[in-house]
């Protein structure tokens, strides 16, 4: 399915959905590299392991997903896709702070998370390519991200005085 073989990490503290899901992307061509039962465990991983894409659940133990993702992409930006039970506006608006790029209520099939991970992963490519554009802008950018649900999500990018990248929801109603 995907070009290059994508590494994924996987935090979910329900080991069956775990299993699962490593089963369903390891059957269409990715390479699982870690497994984390809690957020803090997908904290350690995505700095050990080196995965180009993460699932992250929302309720873990110990620190929950979106502060997980937060987490990593601070020190790591990378497509973050969020897996929930629970499908709250507040949940949703607090894990695109984060810096999650999808966001896929359970229960879920291979259908809806493998073009979720590709929309994930495009809409990051994308991100990148903006900041290589902008790098030396510092009013702020205003773009528009399609999530794979077809939600449109106004982002605004502005240069930070210490030269990192502040990515936010702008004009949110």
């Amino acid at each position: 399915m995907f070009e290059d073989r994508l590494r994924v990490l996987i935090a979910e503290d329900e080991t069956i959905i775990r299993l699962d899901l490593k089963q369903m992307l390891e059957e269409n061509g990715m390479d699982v590299v870690g497994e984390a039962r809690d957020g803090l465990e997908a904290v350690e991983l995505a700095r050990t392991t080196n995965p180009d894409v993460g699932l992250f659940d929302i309720k873990m133990p110990n620190l929950d997903g979106i502060e997980a993702a937060r987490r990593v992409y601070a020190e790591r930006p990378m497509p973050i896709v969020m897996l929930t039970a629970y499908a709250d506006n507040d949940l949703v608006t607090r894990a695109i702070g984060a810096g999650v790029f999808s966001y896929l209520t359970k229960p879920f099939e291979a259908r809806d998370v493998l073009p979720a991970i590709q929309a994930a992963v495009a809409r990051h490519e994308e991100l990148l390519a903006a900041r290589r554009v902008i790098g030396g802008i510092h009013e702020p950018v205003d773009l528009e991200v399609t999530s794979s649900s077809g939600n449109v999500w106004p982002l605004r990018l502005r240069r930070r005085p210490d030269g990192t990248l502040d990515v936010s929801l702008h004009n949110v109603k």
